[in-house]
């Protein structure tokens, strides 16, 4: 019957793309206030980022472990996941290109005078335990933040679309419409501006780029842990809005806000974009090398479905 088809697809047996994103992000609010709720004894002991991060990382995991099981039938592997030796490679070089892309942009802004090293942190018990606590968090956030918005979002979107835009266009309709909410996501950050959102939404792009050319989370989930714990660890800026207590230099930005991000970080400036872009092309060189070619990964709109009817 019409009525059916428009919520099941009689060829894969599952809902339509449109309902299993809506029902998973039911279910992943529904997730993040009940675990809120369970650990609000936490609220008077953790930091309220710390809290958010824990809060997010165990909805986020329960709602698309259960979302892909019941709602797309698909193992969760099929989401990016299948780890094996290359993803680690994959997800090693990832690791390498934040880590380089931040140090470029750092020593850049401080070579031009637009970012003074106000101190160097001496290295103590408590500035480790700060730091492993935040590596913990950026990991956290690294792996929850791409599973959900590049795993689940974009590989809906992308197998959604696929009946009516081919795999090509599908695919880059789905990279536009989930790093534009991406870049939304973060507009209640602290210091967050339209050009924040509009820097983050880049970022969404540049690691949506890791995704679709290899069918797997190895690239961006890497690229974006180091990319993090780089910037607000290493180098003492700002993450998204959020200054760390624990960093091994304390730097502040001095020069014009367009091109450093002021006080929400580099994402909402100039030279923070241009990184992205560099990041983007560095991506591209590196399944080139890697495979001899650059096509668009099948497995981004083809589902690996448990059961067929």
């Amino acid at each position: 019957m019409p009525s059916i088809s428009l919520l099941r697809n009689p060829q894969e047996g599952r809902l339509r793309a449109p309902w299993r994103l809506l029902l998973q992000t039911l279910l992943l609010l529904v997730l993040a206030t009940a675990t809120l709720l369970v650990l609000s004894p936490l609220s008077t002991r953790a930091s309220p980022l710390a809290l958010n991060t824990l809060v997010m990382a165990v909805a986020v995991a329960l709602s698309v472990a259960i979302a892909a099981r019941v709602l797309d039938r698909r193992p969760l592997a099929d989401l990016g996941l299948h780890i094996d030796r290359q993803w680690w490679l994959d997800c090693g070089f990832g690791l390498a290109l934040g880590a380089g892309l931040q140090t470029l942009l750092f020593a850049g802004q401080v070579a031009t005078g637009l970012v003074v090293v106000t101190d160097v942190a001496r290295v103590t018990p408590a500035l480790l335990g700060g730091v492993v606590g935040a590596l913990a968090m950026f990991v956290a956030v690294g792996v929850y933040e791409e599973v959900l918005s590049r795993g689940y979002q974009l590989t809906n979107v992308a197998e959604g679309l696929r009946g009516y835009l081919g795999h090509r266009g599908a695919v880059a309709v789905a990279v536009l419409l989930t790093s534009v909410l991406f870049g939304a996501l973060h507009a209640a950050n602290p210091n967050a501006t339209a050009v924040s959102v509009l820097g983050i939404s880049l970022a969404g792009v540049w690691l949506a780029l890791g995704y679709v050319l290899t069918g797997e989370l190895a690239i961006p989930i890497g690229a974006h842990i180091s990319w993090n714990f780089f910037l607000g660890v290493v180098y003492g800026l700002p993450v998204s809005g959020n200054r760390l207590d624990a960093s091994f230099v304390e730097a502040r930005e001095v020069g014009p806000d367009l091109f450093t991000g002021g006080s929400f970080g580099p994402e909402a400036g100039l030279l923070g974009i241009a990184a992205v872009a560099v990041g983007c092309v560095a991506i591209v060189g590196y399944v080139g090398a890697r495979d001899g070619r650059v096509p668009l990964a099948a497995a981004v709109t083809v589902p690996e479905l448990l059961t067929r009817e």
